[in-house]
């Protein structure tokens, strides 16, 4: 079986220089061997099939075949490395918590430990009649949250 830790070197020797950044790298029992790369702004498929192209020029059939699928993470899956987390700021998130909530809201702050989104809630001030549409942060580590993703609106 080839190792996840060879083609995640071999992709890393490619990024060195890019603005490109590893999401992922899956090797399976059968050694299927999925990559999965990201942009600020979008992956271009011709990248994806010159790093497809450098990791079988590195990985010898002979020895073990397998099958390669390079491409980038996709649009409406969830987070998986800090780097989304850091180039999605300002852009509207749907998080799910680890107790099921959903919630919606702008990506405000990112850091290693955890990141801020502002949730717009209704909240009815003190004498008045009708609830009111607040923005509030909220805050929560990696480890409090089942996913986040990128919230795609066609309005």
């Amino acid at each position: 079986m080839i190792e996840k830790s060879v083609v995640s070197q071999l992709v890393d020797e490619w990024l060195k220089g890019k603005d490109y950044f590893l999401v992922d790298v899956t090797v399976s029992s059968d050694n299927r061997i999925v990559v999965e790369i990201d942009h600020a702004e979008g992956v271009w498929i011709e990248d994806c099939v010159e790093l497809s192209k450098y990791i079988e020029s590195h990985l010898d059939r002979e020895q073990e075949d397998f099958e390669l699928e390079v491409g980038s993470a996709g649009i409406g899956q969830p987070f998986k490395v800090l780097q989304q987390y850091i180039n999605h700021i300002g852009q509207p998130v749907e998080v799910l918590l680890a107790d099921g909530k959903k919630l919606t809201g702008m990506l405000k702050n990112v850091d290693e430990d955890k990141f801020t989104v502002g949730v717009s809630k209704k909240v009815k001030p003190e004498g008045a009649k009708r609830p009111k549409l607040v923005e509030e942060d909220e805050t929560y580590t990696y480890n409090e949250i089942k996913y986040t993703k990128y919230l795609i609106s066609f309005k």
